[in-house]
């Protein structure tokens, strides 16, 4: 098995080779194996263990065992201890999830504070088709059938392609150690009731079964390389970027026969999960939006933005001092003296600095707020109304910026300059003011 593995590994995952290796040993039979192998091949490694305190003193056993392993044969080893059952109920998790969050956030850290390169876990065939019929049975699209990734981050699952069998007849072979866990045997879990129950009744059916399994499941992967290959080249003609938002016209999504497909593959690394509402969203209302933990979908006229969800307050006020040339919060604007003026754009304005009372503030726009707009001779105007005519998004109108002098609108930062404070032919200073 060792020279089958390491010609998996210079075919599959050549990248392992000269560098600093950080092993997750439980002390179980698998993990156990995943470290005689790295040993045998020269590999350099370490031991990371993780005690979380769910089995009593056997949980100490398994630590003390991995411990004294790690003495014998000089290996550098990382030990620590969780208490998992607290995490899970402040947490409202269940105790398999708090356990993972607690094990990866630790080995995240080592491999940072460490220098590891990379961190192997021992999970192999079985592991893999229990977590296809456990996603089977909730119910799941082509993703979760396709098992557990060789790669996923710095985090590498080198034994995938062993069946548990071919783990356990190498360790008989090679007189390994390890330590049998107690809650494994129990059918508490719905993984246990899969591997003790219906794994044997698919392997009785079809003695060759794991090898039909794999074959599937390197099918299934294939498929799902395609899907991924076919949403990105949609996605450059149906979605644009504009700075940290993502705009999808909808009228080139919905030409798409299965347009529902390509949101989900677009939007599933934003965190969304109310699919459908997102789908009930294509056709809703403009304005209507959807929301997942740190970002939204909003339906807007023709398009769908997802965008993240800004906490700024809108309350929130800055200040600009008389004779200052710069200002870098809330944006950047830079503010000049000068003697004429050229032409004006939406993003510079000329003013006459005499009229100003300072400091100049720099604000959300609000409900309510009202000015002159520039051409208008005089004419007030709601901010709301302007924002109507300039057809602006709910995203577009969050983000607009005020310039205000005293309680009278300057600017509306980026679109349209206020009537009151235009310079005339006896303006004698007159002050640039310019979006960077």
């Amino acid at each position: 098995m060792k020279n089958i593995l390491q010609n998996h590994i210079e075919n599959e995952i050549p990248f392992l080779s000269q560098k600093k290796l950080l092993l997750a040993v439980s002390g179980g039979l698998d993990s156990m194996v995943l470290l005689h192998l790295f040993q045998e091949l020269k590999f350099d490694i370490a031991i990371a263990h993780c005690n979380f305190q769910l089995r009593g003193m056997e949980s100490f056993g398994d630590q003390k065992f991995v411990q004294d392993y790690a003495e014998a044969n000089e290996i550098p080893v990382f030990v620590t201890q969780f208490d998992t059952e607290a995490f899970a109920k402040d947490y409202k998790l269940s105790t398999q999830v708090a356990a993972r969050e607690l094990r990866y956030n630790w080995f995240y850290e080592l491999l940072e504070e460490e220098k590891f390169d990379y961190i192997l876990t021992a999970h192999h065939a079985d592991d893999n088709l229990e977590t296809f019929l456990i996603n089977f049975t909730r119910g799941t699209g082509l993703e979760g059938l396709t098992g557990i990734p060789v790669e996923n981050d710095k985090i590498i699952r080198p034994l995938l392609f062993l069946t548990r069998s071919e783990i356990d007849d190498y360790a008989k072979e090679h007189e390994i150690q390890w330590r049998e866990d107690s809650s494994n045997v129990s059918d508490k879990y719905v993984r246990n009731k899969i591997r003790h129950h219906l794994v044997p009744i698919l392997k009785e059916l079809n003695p060759n079964f794991m090898a039909s399994f794999l074959k599937t499941e390197n099918y299934l992967q294939q498929s799902q390389s395609m899907v991924e290959d076919a949403a990105s080249m949609v996605y450059q003609q149906v979605a644009h970027e504009e700075g940290d938002q993502i705009h999808f016209d909808l009228s080139k999504l919905l030409k798409l026969s299965n347009y529902q497909s390509y949101l989900y593959q677009w939007l599933k690394e934003f965190g969304f999960t109310a699919w459908g509402d997102i789908y009930d969203l294509v056709n809703g209302q403009s304005g209507k939006q959807v929301f997942a933990s740190g970002y939204r979908l909003l339906k807007d006229r023709d398009s769908l933005i997802v965008c993240p969800i800004n906490e700024e307050k809108s309350t929130a006020e800055f200040h600009i001092a008389e004779n200052q040339t710069e200002v870098n919060i809330p944006l950047k604007l830079s503010l000049c003296k000068v003697s004429d003026i050229s032409i004006e754009s939406n993003k510079t304005i000329f003013v006459d600095a005499d009229r100003l009372a300072y400091p100049l503030v720099v604000r959300k726009w609000k409900t309510g707020d009202i000015f002159m707009p520039f051409g208008m001779n005089g004419k007030s105007k709601k901010v709301s109304k302007l924002f109507k005519d300039e057809k602006l998004s709910l995203i577009e109108k969050e983000n607009t910026w005020i310039l205000c002098s005293g309680d009278q609108i300057v600017w509306v930062i980026g679109i349209r300059a206020d009537h009151r404070f235009r310079t005339i032919d006896t303006t004698k200073n007159i002050l640039k003011i310019e979006l960077i």
